[in-house]
């Protein structure tokens, strides 16, 4: 009875162990590759999968990540028989499972030895200084080729990036010199640059200092002249002003005085004409009086004094009006 029993235990951990190893987890970002019997049977996504005991096995569990491979530095000759050191960094993943497991036997040397081989071909075409210069060139070319070689592996290769780049130390030591020399030319070169860049912004500004130097020379000249001539405008306004006043003032006194002249002689006329008309004047006494008043008026004029040709008849006219002022009485 102990011995059925020791037996019965036995079988229930054997079909719990055989249950247990036939129950597989995939994790995620993982896939696993099945065989039945030994022959690849299918793919393994993530998830739960059962397997048939004794028959089917999870052979390979694959890593669908992105994985980066830094290979040691590689010896290459550049086309002007350089010798260097580059150690490269690939970026790959694995795209088909199955590929990537019955396809290649060591899919990460496979992969160095490739970019080894690839390396030196491309390198063998370049010199020294395209070497040093051309990184994105190379790391494309790389990325090209692997990825063409390798997709019947399974395998996408994302990224080539070349990590280091070591001349020899003879070549280091001229290249050293050179950019130092170089640094130094371009420290001279700019060094003359702001000289110049200097002198010129000097004389520049000793340039602008002396156009505006001038204009406010000129400016103050025509200010000045501007200021004379406004002054003497204004002088001569003020003179013709003061002279049109005196001009006015005579020309009013002038006019005064003929109108009171005027006036004066009116009332003498009238007084003369009073009288004339109150005394008896004969025609002698009035010719007398008109040779006398004639005699006045050149003398006051000029020294030459021009009569009419009716001037008789004018001295008759004084008869006349005694006649009027007679019949006037009368």
């Amino acid at each position: 009875m102990l011995i059925k029993n020791i037996l019965l235990v036995l079988v229930i951990l054997i079909v719990i162990i055989i249950a247990v190893r036939c129950i597989r987890i995939v994790k995620q970002a993982r896939m696993g590759v099945i065989t039945r019997l030994g022959k690849f049977h299918k793919e393994a996504k993530t998830g739960i999968h059962f397997l048939l005991p004794f028959v089917d096995s999870m052979a390979y569990m694959i890593d669908l990540r992105e994985i980066v491979i830094d290979f040691p530095p590689q010896p290459v000759i550049t086309k002007d028989n350089v010798t260097m050191q580059i150690d490269t960094v690939v970026y790959y993943k694995v795209t088909d499972p199955k590929s990537y497991v019955f396809e290649i036997a060591n899919p990460i040397s496979a992969i160095e030895n490739l970019t080894a081989t690839t390396l030196r071909n491309i390198i063998g075409d370049l010199d020294l200084d395209e070497t040093l210069t051309s990184r994105d060139l190379i790391n494309a070319k790389m990325r090209t080729i692997l990825d063409e070689a390798t997709d019947i592996w399974g395998i996408k290769v994302n990224r080539v990036e070349l990590k280091n780049i070591m001349p020899p130390r003879d070549i280091q030591a001229a290249m050293e010199k050179q950019m130092r020399a170089e640094r130094e030319r371009r420290e001279a070169i700019l060094q003359a640059e702001g000289e110049k860049q200097s002198v010129i912004l000097i004389a520049e500004g000793e340039k602008q200092s002396a156009i505006l130097k001038a204009e406010a020379k000129k400016e103050t000249l025509i200010r000045e002249a501007e200021g004379d001539k406004q002054s003497k405008i204004l002088q001569a306004e003020g003179e013709a002003e003061a002279i049109r006043d005196v001009y006015a003032a005579k020309a009013e006194g002038e006019a005064q005085i003929i109108k009171q002249t005027q006036e004066a002689t009116a009332l003498g006329l009238k007084m003369v004409f009073a009288a004339m008309k109150e005394s008896d004047i004969d025609d002698n006494m009035l010719a007398l009086k008109s040779m006398e008043a004639l005699e006045k008026l050149g003398e006051k004029d000029s020294t030459k004094l021009v009569l009419p040709s009716d001037a008789v008849n004018f001295l008759g006219t004084f008869k006349g009006i005694k006649e009027v002022l007679t019949d006037e009485k009368k």
